[in-house]
C-alpha cells in the first residue's frame, strides 16, 4: 500500500469536500478519490455545445447549510448567488398563468385572480409551513440519534425532540400531516384551486418517483422548502458560474488546507481486516491505506458493489438490498437561439429569470406518474425549466441562451426489457414536444442538446437508478433510519467505515449538511478514542 491517511473519501461531490474541510481543518490527513476528471459530483458546470455551459445535473441553490457556506468562507472566493425574482410560473392549459413567489405582497393578489379563498389562507399556511421548516433547519445540522446507542441515543433523541414537543398542539398536527400525508391530501386541506395547488404540488414530486395523491409525498414537498439564499427563508437562486463554481470554491478551499485531491481516481473496493477498515484499491489495482473510510457515494453503490459480501452481516445485507433507490428524473440541457415564448407571456420578463413548471394541475403530476408506470416515461411529462443565461452572461454568447430541463416521472428501469440508451432520444423529443405546446417555436430555437436519462445520470454520476436523492426521501428511510435504523448517524456497520452522501440525514439536495455532520462525528470518535483531533467540534 501507499502511504497512509487518517482519512479517505470516495467520491468529490460537494459533500465530500465539506466533509474533507471540515477535518482538515481539525488536523486530519485527507485525501479525496474521485473518479471523474473534475470534482463536485452532480454539481458540476461544462461546455455542453460549442460555446454554451450550464449546470449539469445539480442546478439551482438554496438548501447549501448558511453554516457552511460561513464557515469555508465561499463568499471571500466568489460564491454568489442571485436571487430569483419570482419562485415559479405555472403555465395553465387554458392559456392562462399562475405566478408563485416573489413575496406574500405578490402572491396573494395572484392567487386571488384563481381564489379569494386561497389568497386568504395563504398567509396562514406559510406560517404553518415554515413552523415545521424551523424544526427541519434546526435539525439539518444534528446527527441523528442512533437506535443501539442505548442512554446515549435515548438521551440524543429527547433532546432533538424538545423542539417538536415544545410546539403548540395546532403545529405538532401540522408536523403529523406534513410527515404522513399525500401532497394532495394536505394541499386538499387548505386550497379550492387546482392551479394554486399544483403551484405547490410539483415540489412533492421533485426528485421523487411518485404520484402527489403517494402517501408521504407532503414531506417531499417540506423538503424543498427550508433552505434559504441570501438570509431570506425558502427563497432558490442562480449560483454564478453555475453550480461548478461552488465545487470548485470547495475544492480550492480544501487543497489550502492540504487536502489531497485526487482525480480519475475510481474506488473499486473498501478493503477491511480483523473487522476494521484499512483503506481502499481502486479500479487500477493500487491500494490506499487509510484509518478511517468516508463514503460519499449512495448507500446502494457503497454496499453493494464496493463492499465484500463477507465483510457485512446477513440482516445488514438484506436490508441494504431493500434500500429504495430511483427518483424517476430526467435531465437535459438546451442550447438556444433565442429566449422561449410561452403563449401565456411571451415576452421577456422576470419568469424568464425563474422556475418555469410545466405541470398545471396535481390530475396532470398523477397522470404522468402512471404514465411511467406503464410505458417507462409519460407521454406529457413534468417538466421545469431555467434560463440561467439571462442573469449570467458567461454561459452562453451573446443574444443566446442555455436552458435546464429537469423532469419528473421517467422510469429508473424500462419495462419490457428496453434500455434507456435506445429509448432516451425518445424521451427527449416527447420532452421538447411538450415544451413546444407552451412556447411554439422552442423545438426550432435549439442549437444543440444534452440529454441524460435515469441511465445516464447512474454512468455520468455513479446514481443508482439515477436517483439524484441517493435513496428515496420516505418515512422508513428518513432521519435515524436513513440509510439503516442503527446507522442513522455517518457511521457504517464496519469500524472506521463512515457516510457523508445524501444517503445519509438530511437528505438530498445540495446541503453540504450530511458533509459537516460526518466530519463532526469522525472528530468525535477520534476524540473518544483518545485520538488528537478534538478541536473544532463545533
Amino acid at each position: 500500500m501507499t502511504k497512509s491517511y487518517d482519512a479517505v473519501i470516495i467520491g468529490g461531490g460537494h459533500n465530500g469536500l465539506v466533509c474533507a474541510f471540515y477535518l482538515a481543518r481539525a488536523g486530519l490527513k485527507v485525501r479525496i478519490l474521485e473518479r471523474r476528471d473534475v470534482v463536485g459530483g452532480a454539481a458540476v458546470t461544462e461546455e455542453f455545445h460549442p460555446g454554451f455551459r450550464n449546470s449539469v445535473a445539480s442546478y439551482t441553490v438554496s438548501l447549501l447549510q448558511p453554516k457552511v457556506i460561513a464557515d469555508m468562507r465561499l463568499a471571500d472566493h466568489g460564491y454568489r448567488v442571485i436571487e430569483r425574482p419570482i419562485s415559479n410560473l405555472l403555465p395553465q392549459e387554458d392559456g392562462g398563468y399562475l405566478k408563485l413567489g416573489g413575496g406574500l405582497e405578490r402572491t396573494q393578489p395572484e392567487f386571488r385572480r384563481f381564489s379569494a379563498h386561497d389568497a386568504e389562507v395563504l398567509p396562514a399556511y406559510y406560517d404553518a409551513l415554515e413552523t415545521v421548516a424551523e424544526v427541519l433547519r434546526d435539525l439539518a445540522l444534528k446527527s441523528p440519534p442512533n437506535a443501539g446507542d442505548g442512554w446515549r441515543g435515548l438521551i440524543d433523541a429527547a433532546l432533538q425532540g424538545r423542539k417538536l414537543s415544545g410546539l403548540s398542539l395546532q403545529a405538532q398536527r401540522d408536523v403529523l400531516d406534513l410527515f404522513t400525508k399525500s401532497a394532495r391530501s394536505l394541499l386538499d386541506g387548505w386550497f379550492e384551486s387546482e392551479a394554486v395547488k399544483a403551484a405547490f404540488g410539483f415540489d412533492a414530486v421533485v426528485g421523487n418517483y411518485a404520484s402527489p395523491d403517494t402517501p408521504g409525498s407532503a414531506y417531499v414537498l417540506l423538503h424543498h422548502v427550508f433552505g434559504e439564499v441570501n438570509g431570506k427563508k425558502g427563497a432558490w437562486g442562480h449560483s454564478v458560474g453555475g453550480m461548478g463554481n461552488i465545487t470548485r470554491i470547495m475544492g480550492e478551499v480544501c487543497r489550502n488546507l492540504g487536502v489531497e485531491i485526487s482525480l480519475e481516481s475510481p474506488v473499486d473496493q473498501v478493503l477491511v481486516d480483523g473487522g476494521k477498515v484499512a483503506g481502499v484499491r481502486l479500479e487500477s489495482g493500487e491500494e490506499i491505506a487509510a484509518t478511517r473510510v468516508i463514503a460519499n457515494v449512495g448507500p446502494k453503490l457503497l454496499y453493494g458493489r464496493m463492499i465484500a459480501g463477507g465483510d457485512l452481516n446477513p440482516d445488514f445485507q438484506r436490508r441494504m438490498k431493500g434500500f429504495k433507490t430511483g427518483s424517476g428524473t430526467f435531465r437535459m440541457n438546451v442550447a438556444l437561439s433565442e429566449l422561449p415564448k410561452f403563449t401565456c407571456l411571451p415576452e421577456p420578463g422576470e419568469h424568464h429569470q425563474s422556475g418555469i413548471i410545466i405541470a398545471p394541475t396535481l390530475d396532470y403530476m398523477d397522470r404522468a406518474f402512471l404514465d411511467a408506470k406503464i410505458h417507462g416515461w409519460s407521454r406529457k411529462p413534468i417538466v421545469e425549466m431555467l434560463i440561467p443565461s439571462t442573469i449570467d452572461n458567461g454561459l452562453a454568447p451573446e443574444g443566446q441562451h442555455v436552458a435546464s430541463l429537469f423532469c419528473q416521472q421517467f422510469a429508473p428501469e424500462l419495462p419490457d426489457g428496453r434500455d434507456w440508451d435506445a429509448e432516451e432520444d425518445k424521451a427527449a423529443d416527447t420532452i421538447i414536444d411538450t415544451v413546444e405546446e407552451y412556447a411554439p417555436g422552442f423545438r426550432a430555437s435549439i442549437l444543440g442538446r444534452q440529454v441524460l436519462s435515469p441511465k445516464g445520470l447512474e454512468r455520468k454520476f455513479g446514481l443508482v437508478g439515477g436517483d439524484i436523492m441517493h435513496g428515496n426521501l420516505t418515512l422508513d428511510q428518513m432521519w435515524s433510519a436513513r440509510p439503516v435504523l442503527g446507522h442513522g448517524a455517518y457511521r457504517g456497520p464496519i469500524k472506521g467505515l463512515y457516510m457523508c452522501g445524501s444517503g445519509t440525514h438530511p437528505g438530498g439536495g445540495v446541503t453540504g449538511a450530511p458533509g459537516h455532520n460526518c466530519a463532526h462525528e469522525v472528530i468525535a470518535d477520534s476524540k473518544r478514542w483518545g485520538g488528537p483531533y478534538s478541536r473544532f467540534i463545533s
